[in-house]
């Protein structure tokens, strides 16, 4: 076992056995918590380095650490962790999961920092709908058409075989 999530409105701790626990309220998450406001893959807990992070997964009602609302932030031992309004202490040892040294950065994901604004990474902005599309759905391809800026033949055509000329000089890359 790798540290608890111990419910703070009373009820059973709920042990982490995995390096990696999806929350959510569907029935397929490691750890599912059967309430509305919590969406159906609410986040993910990633064992990284003996500590643990929290990711949202582009939840509704997002997730807060200590009463801040973050998206990717590690979770030191006793951390107050909000599942939507859901409160959880994180109790682990960090020597205990292989820690060594001083810990280790705030975002599990610090390359993929630029990827998001910091308002996303605040939480207080959802993704746009072209985020959203490279996350996780997929679109079809549509080949790009571009005209050459420069055209082959001159601007203004003046005689109807000028016209056809100049159409069917245009480059399309």
């Amino acid at each position: 076992m790798y540290g608890q999530l111990i419910p703070l409105g009373g009820g059973d701790s709920i042990p982490l056995r995995k390096h990696e626990i999806i929350v959510g309220r569907k029935d397929n998450c490691d750890i599912v918590l059967r309430f509305s406001n919590v969406s159906s893959q609410h986040c993910r807990l990633v064992l990284s380095n003996g500590y643990w992070y929290v990711l949202d997964m582009h939840s509704t009602n997002g997730v807060k650490l200590n009463g801040v609302r973050v998206t990717d932030h590690r979770v030191d031992p006793g951390a107050t962790l909000a599942i939507s309004k859901h409160l959880f202490k994180l109790q682990y040892d960090p020597a205990e999961n292989g820690a060594i040294g001083p810990p280790p950065g705030d975002i599990l994901h610090e390359t993929d920092m630029l990827s998001q604004s910091l308002m996303e990474r605040a939480g207080i902005e959802r993704p746009s709908a072209k985020k959203k599309e490279e996350i996780g759905s997929t679109t079809p391809d549509f080949p790009a058409i571009i005209i050459s800026k420069t055209p082959a033949a001159p601007i203004k055509p003046e005689t109807n075989s000028e016209k056809k000329d100049f159409f069917s000089q245009l480059k399309f890359d």
